[in-house]
């Protein structure tokens, strides 16, 4: 289970990518893209398919970023994830978060091999803040609920 230390030390990292953005804003990869940015991260959007994306350069992988990043979002298919914590490790980047439903058991086992602090199955718009309200009462309902990170 994902713990609240590892939630916040991601969520303290300034400079991020986020792998899976999509040109369609709506969807999630382009939707966490954009609220990252909102709230003041710098962010750099990755996707093998795009040139461009919300005016920003777009980047086909991870080694492309123009700079280092210290974390990655990742808004993929699970048989996407494992490569890009690959990737990820490859790349120097140690902490990853890997969005609900892009989860892969190979990929987390990657993780812990390569000593990559990870946040899995949980949603980063759940508490990078400041939170949209119902971010926020989703994040309270899984708290009561006994399922939020501890």
């Amino acid at each position: 289970m994902t713990t609240c230390a590892a939630v916040d030390d991601f969520l303290s990292r300034r400079t991020l990518a986020v792998a899976g953005v999509s040109r369609n804003r709506a969807k999630f990869g382009n939707a966490a893209y954009r609220a990252l940015k909102s709230k003041g991260y710098k962010v750099f959007s990755v996707n093998p398919n795009a040139e461009q994306v919300e005016g920003d350069a777009c980047y086909p992988d991870l080694r492309s970023l123009p700079e280092p990043v210290e974390g990655v979002v990742l808004a993929v298919p699970p048989s996407t994830t494992e490569h890009l914590v690959r990737e990820a490790a490859d790349a120097g980047i140690t902490s990853v978060w890997i969005q609900q439903g892009a989860e892969s058991e190979a990929a987390l086992r990657i993780c812990k091999e390569r000593a990559i602090s990870v946040v899995s199955g949980e949603c980063i718009l759940m508490f990078a803040e400041p939170a949209e309200f119902y971010h926020r009462a989703h994040r309270w309902v899984k708290g009561i609920l006994g399922k939020a990170p501890k």
